[in-house]
């Protein structure tokens, strides 16, 4: 007899956009707060590294995935979805008690150590989801336009130079928030005693 706690089939995992993608909009559009939360002081983070982290989201779920039904059907919204929402849940949780003064030693060490698998892991799945893309775009002709002057803008390209700026972002933002983590960490009594 086997027992089964958790059954993730095929289904499941196609019909993540269709079951959450609302919810999932709503939650990303509202995380725009975010940044507002920044600039007027109640919460303590850098503007441009959130700003890059939120307008990545935004992009990836409004212009690439909400825009290509096709795209909405792939394993990688499913995945996408997971990592946004397990590192949401604990920097969330985390800011929230700092903000109102409460600070647990084993919740500030997982909210500074969790991003660090899981943001790369972010960033490679955005990509693949904006790959996975490319063959929609290119054959409904989705965001191309013609200009005057026999210019044109061809939506594919755009989400190839995006890619490469997908990836320097990455690095800008991963390395503050590991200085952040240095800066959080160092001054948190982790340290063994000495006996």
């Amino acid at each position: 007899m086997t027992v089964r706690f958790f059954s993730f089939g095929e289904d499941s995992m196609v019909d993540t956009f269709y079951a959450i993608g609302l919810v999932m909009r709503l939650c990303q559009s509202i995380s725009l707060l975010e940044l507002l939360h920044i600039c007027v002081g109640i919460e303590p983070n850098h503007l441009f590294p959130r700003f890059l982290q939120l307008t990545e989201r935004i992009i990836i779920l409004f212009v690439v995935i909400t825009s290509q039904e096709e795209v909405q059907e792939k394993y990688v919204v499913c995945v996408l979805f997971v990592f946004w929402n397990l590192l949401d849940m604990v920097r969330y949780t985390y800011s929230m008690l700092s903000v109102i003064g409460i600070s647990y030693a084993i919740l500030t060490w997982f909210s500074q150590t969790l991003w660090m698998p899981i943001y790369p892991l972010c960033v490679l799945a955005e990509a693949f989801a904006i790959y996975q893309s490319l063959p929609y775009f290119e054959s409904f002709g989705t965001y191309s336009t013609k200009l005057p002057f026999d210019l044109s803008i061809y939506f594919p390209y755009v989400l190839k130079i995006y890619l490469m700026m997908l990836f320097i972002g990455m690095y800008y933002t991963y390395s503050h928030l590991y200085s952040e983590r240095r800066d959080i960490l160092g001054v948190f009594p982790f340290k063994k005693k000495k006996m």
